[in-house]
């Protein structure tokens, strides 16, 4: 496996935390249900999910996970050929933060988390 190398998004620093508005949104949401796997610590150990929309600069995700407003996450997208066009699955590994949960559980996932993502790899087989 050959991983492409992070690219880095430009912004400020400081964690936010609370309800994201529609004028904080960057870029176009696409409401994809995607699967996703969160990494490390932050998710009390792999977990897994959906994702409930997508975009350039962040994720929904539904997922079984405690997860707290400003804490940082690890995850990995993987894109079906019917979504990118190609042959094969496309497989992303992102770095982002906690923005804001729905800790009710609403979801038949389980609780609802938006991230923002700071960085992104492609993971290509080799």
């Amino acid at each position: 496996m050959v991983l492409a190398s992070f690219a880095k998004r430009d912004g400020p620093s400081h964690e936010r935390g609370g309800t994201v508005s529609e004028e904080a949104r960057t870029g176009k949401r696409f409401p994809l249900e995607l699967p996703i796997k969160l990494h490390g610590e932050a998710a009390s150990g792999d977990a897994k999910g959906t994702t409930g929309n997508l975009s350039a600069a962040g994720v929904y995700i539904r997922a079984d996970a405690s997860l707290e407003i400003g804490s940082p996450v690890e995850f990995e997208i993987t894109l079906p050929p019917d979504v990118t066009g190609g042959q094969e699955n496309v497989v992303i590994q992102c770095k982002g933060r906690v923005v804001r949960t729905d800790p009710t559980g609403a979801s038949a996932d389980g609780k609802g988390v938006a991230c923002v993502i700071d960085s992104y790899e492609f993971v290509r087989n080799s």
